[in-house]
C-alpha cells in the first residue's frame, strides 16, 4: 500500500513550516558530559598554573620566613595571602576559557589548547633556566617552541591531559608544604613561647645598650693605614677611642636569619629554621628576661617572646605590603634572566615620617646634618630606640637592629634620600662600584645615627653605666664577579663578608684599646651575659671575652646551617679605593657640543626641594651605540663636575651609565641645571645634547 502524505498547503497539513532559528546551543558542550569536560580542563588548567606560581613563590616565601617578619604580618594576613596565591592566579585563566563556550565546541577546545600551550612555556622558562644556560630571548624562543609541542601533545594523546589533571593536587600539597614543613611554617603556626631564664651571679646588672647594624663589613670603615677613617666616620672613631675593638671579629653567616639568632644564642647555626622565638626559645632576651626589662626593636627576626617583650612600636605595613612585594617576586620567579630570590634585598627601614612618629630629639649641633629638616628620613625603629634610651630603677636591656647599612641603598651622606631603579644592577664591570659607592655613602650617614646614639646616652646619663655595644650582623662584598654574601662572595673576599666592626664599651670604660682575639659572633651572648652577671643555662658554643683567648686561629662561617666553611683568621687589609677623577669637584664652562645622550630621571631636576628631604642624587641613562664601552662621560649639576662614570654594555633596562652625585652641595632649591659630557684624550670635555 502507497504510503500517505498530506500535500503541502492542504487543509490537514496546516500552514507552510518557517524556516528554522539557529540553535545559540549548537556545538557547546552541554549536559553532564559537558560539564565533565568542564572539571577536566579546569583540574588541567589549575595543575599548570600551580606549577609555574604557587609552587616557587610559596616555596621563596616558606624559605624567607624573615619576609614576614619584617612586614610584620599577622597570621591571617599570611594565610591570606596563601589562599591568594593558591587560588588567584588561576581564577582569570579559568574565567577566560569558560568565557570561550559561548563561541561553540571547537573554539573551547582551541582557546583550551592555547591556554596549555602558554602556561607550558611559563614552565619551560623556569626550567630552562635550571638546566640550560640559555637566558633572555634564546630561552623564551625555546620556552615558546616547548610550550607548542606540549599543546599538540595534548591535544593528540590523552596521557599529558590525564598526567596534568593528576598534578591538580599540587597547589592543596603546595599550600599544606607551606604551612606545615616549611621554616615559615613557624611564624604561621608558632609554639613554645618562654625559653630559660637566666641565673643571677654576683655583682650588680648594668644597663645594656646593643645596637646592631646590618650588612657592614669591618673593611667599609678602614682607611689606608687600617684604622678606622676619622674623616668620613667619625662617631665610630669616636665610639672606637672609648671601648674595646675586637678587630679580628667575625659574623658566622652572611644570612641574618641565621646570623642573628647565632649572636643571640651563642650557638652556631644548625638547622634552616625561622628565626623565631618558638625555634630558639633560649637567646638573650630569655637570658636576661627574668632580670632585665627588655626593650627590643627587632627587624627581621622575632626572638624575643611575648611574654617579655611588648609589642613593636612601629606598625604593621598590611595585606597589601605582602601583596605588592610577592608580585615583585613573581616577575622574578618567572623571568627568562637570572635573579636572586632574596626577599630580604627588598627590606628597607620606614622613616619616622612614614611611621607617623615624631623626632624623639631636638635639632643637634651639626649643621650640616641639618637634622631639623632631615629627621623624618630617620628610621622609625631608631626613633623609637632614641626615645627608650632613659636610666630606669630596673635593670633594662635596649635592644636595635637597624637594617643600616643595608641595601636598597637610599640615604646621602647628609641624610638626604634619593631615588633608584629597583632593577639596577650591582654586579659587573661599573656597576659593582657604583654600588660600592651608594653602600659608603648609606654608611656615612649610619655614622650620623652613631653619633646620635652617643649623644643621647650621654645626654641621660646612661653611657658612664651602662654596657654599650655596636656591631654588624655580617658584611658583604664588592668584587667584581662576586657581589653578595653567597659562597661566591666567601671564596673570593670573605675579608668583605665574614669580619664585622664589634664594639664593646665596658661600664665605666673611659679609653680605648684593640683586642684582636679569634671573636667570633656566638661569643656575643656569653660576653654581654658575663658583664650583665648573668649565668646562661644552657650551653654554648662562644666564649666571654672576659675569658681566655679560644685556641685556634680559623674562623668558621655557615652559608647553610650545619655545614661550616673554614678559612684563616687575622684582621683583613682594606681593598684599595679608586682615586677620584681629577676633574670631579671642577667647574665648567662652555665646552664644545656633539654627540647625545637619553637619562632616565630629568624632570626631577627641574623642581629639587632640599629641605623636603630628597635629592636626585643618582643619574642614569643611556648613549648611541656608536659610544665605546670604557669612555668617561662627566656629569655636572649646576656647572660643577659631580661624577666621572664609564660607559658599560647595556644593562637589562638598557642602561648604559649611572653616576652617583653624594654630595648635596652640587644642588640648590628650584630648577637645577644637569649637563653631560664625553671626555676625550687630555680629558677635553664635549657637551652632550640630553633627552
Amino acid at each position: 500500500m502507497a504510503d500517505a502524505t498530506l500535500a503541502p498547503g492542504s487543509p490537514a497539513a496546516g500552514p507552510p513550516c518557517a524556516p528554522t532559528a539557529p540553535d545559540p546551543t549548537r556545538g557547546r558542550p552541554t549536559g553532564p558530559a559537558g560539564w565533565r569536560a568542564e572539571l577536566r580542563r579546569l583540574l588541567e588548567v589549575t595543575a599548570l598554573v600551580g606549577l609555574v606560581v604557587t609552587q616557587p613563590m610559596l616555596d621563596v616565601l616558606g624559605r624567607s620566613p624573615d619576609f614576614f617578619l619584617f612586614h610584620r604580618a599577622t597570621r591571617g594576613e599570611i594565610l591570606t595571602l596563601v589562599a591568594l596565591i593558591a587560588v588567584a592566579p588561576t581564577v582569570p585563566v579559568a574565567l577566560l576559557g569558560a568565557a570561550s563556550r559561548l563561541t561553540g565546541r571547537a573554539a573551547r577546545a582551541a582557546v583550551h589548547t592555547v591556554l596549555v600551550g602558554t602556561l607550558l612555556a611559563a614552565l619551560a622558562v623556569q626550567v630552562g633556566r635550571h638546566v640550560t644556560p640559555l637566558r633572555g630571548v634564546p630561552l623564551l624562543v625555546a620556552a615558546v617552541m616547548a610550550g607548542a609541542a606540549g599543546a599538540v601533545a595534548h591535544r593528540r594523546w590523552r596521557g599529558p591531559g590525564l598526567a596534568l589533571r593528576v598534578a591538580a593536587a599540587g597547589p592543596p600539597a603546595f599550600v599544606a608544604l607551606f604551612l606545615f614543613a616549611s621554616p615559615a611554617s613557624t611564624v604561621v603556626l608558632p609554639h613554645r613561647d618562654a625559653g630559660a631564664a637566666g641565673v643571677a651571679g654576683p655583682g650588680g646588672h648594668p644597663p645594656v645598650v646593643m645596637l646592631v647594624l646590618d650588612e657592614l663589613p669591618l673593611v667599609s670603615l678602614l682607611g689606608g693605614d687600617g684604622r678606622i677613617d676619622v674623616g668620613r666616620y667619625p662617631h665610630f672613631a669616636e665610639l672606637a677611642g672609648g671601648s674595646t675593638w675586637y678587630r679580628n671579629a667575625t659574623g658566622v653567616s652572611g644570612w641574618t636569619p641565621y646570623a642573628l639568632p647565632a649572636m643571640l644564642t651563642g650557638r652556631y647555626p644548625a638547622r634552616p629554621v625561622a628565626p623565631h622565638y618558638s625555634q630558639y626559645p633560649d637567646n638573650l632576651f630569655t637570658v636576661l628576661g627574668g632580670r632585665y626589662d627588655v626593650r627590643a626593636e627587632e627587624s627581621i627576626t622575632r626572638l624575643c617572646p611575648p611574654s617579655r617583650c611588648d609589642q613593636p612600636a612601629s606598625p604593621p605595613q598590611g595585606l597589601g605590603t605582602l601583596v605588592r612585594e610577592s608580585g615583585k617576586l613573581l616577575r622574578q620567579v618567572t623571568a627568562p634572566v637570572d635573579s636572586r630570590f632574596d626577599p630580604e634585598e627588598s627590606y628597607r627601614e620606614q622613616t619616622a615620617a612614614e611611621a607617623g612618629l615624631d623626632a624623639a630629639e631636638p635639632v643637634p649641633d651639626d649643621p650640616k646634618f641639618r637634622w631639623d629638616s632631615l629627621d623624618d628620613n630617620q628610621p622609625a625603629r631608631f626613633t623609637t630606640f632614641l626615645a627608650g634610651l632613659r636610666p630606669s630603677d630596673r635593670p633594662t636591656l635596649h635592644f636595635l637592629h637597624l637594617l643600616m647599612p643595608h641595601a636598597p641603598w637610599q640615604f646621602l651622606p647628609s641624610g638626604a634620600r634619593y631615588a633608584a631603579p629597583e632593577d639596577l644592577p650591582t654586579d659587573g664591570a661599573g656597576w659593582v662600584e657604583l654600588a660600592r659607592r651608594r653602600h659608603l655613602a648609606q654608611l656615612e650617614y649610619t655614622d650620623r645615627l652613631v653619633g646620635e646614639t652617643l649623644r643621647i646616652l650621654r645626654a641621660t646619663g646612661l653611657y658612664d653605666r651602662a654596657l654599650v655595644v655596636v656591631t654588624a650582623d655580617h658584611g658583604v662584598s664588592f668584587d667584581n664577579g662576586a657581589q653578595g654574601r653567597g659562597m661566591d662572595a666567601i671564596r673570593k673576599a670573605a675579608g668583605q663578608v665574614a669580619w664585622v666592626p664589634m664594639f664593646v664599651k665596658e661600664p665605666g670604660q673611659r679609653a680605648g684599646r684593640v683586642d684582636d682575639r679569634n671573636w667570633e659572633h656566638v661569643d656575643l651572648l656569653p660576653t654581654v651575659a658575663d658583664y650583665a652577671h648573668v649565668r646562661i643555662p644552657w650551653p654554648v658554643d662562644g666564649r666571654s671575652a672576659r675569658q681566655a683567648p679560644r685556641e685556634r686561629a680559623d674562623k668558621r662561617f655557615y652559608d647553610r646551617p650545619g655545614e661550616p666553611v673554614a678559612f684563616p683568621g687575622g684582621v683583613p687589609a682594606p681593598p684599595p679605593q679608586p682615586k677620584p677623577h681629577p676633574l670631579v669637584g671642577t667647574t665648567v664652562g662652555q665646552r664644545p657640543t656633539g654627540g647625545s645622550a637619553r637619562v632616565g630621571d630629568l624632570a626631577a631636576f627641574r623642581a629639587v626641594d632640599p629641605d623636603a628631604g630628597g635629592l636626585p642624587a643618582l643619574v642614569w641613562g643611556t648613549v648611541p651605540a656608536s659610544v665605546r664601552d670604557g669612555t668617561l662621560l662627566a656629569v655636572a649639576v649646576n656647572g660643577r663636575i659631580g661624577a666621572v662614570v664609564p660607559v658599560v654594555p647595556p644593562d637589562a633596562g638598557g642602561r648604559r651609565f649611572a653616576a652617583f652625585l653624594p654630595d648635596d652641595r652640587l644642588f640648590r632649591a628650584g630648577a637645577n641645571r644637569l649637563d653631560l659630557y664625553q671626555i676625550g684624550p687630555g680629558d677635553e670635555l664635549r657637551h652632550l645634547s640630553i633627552s
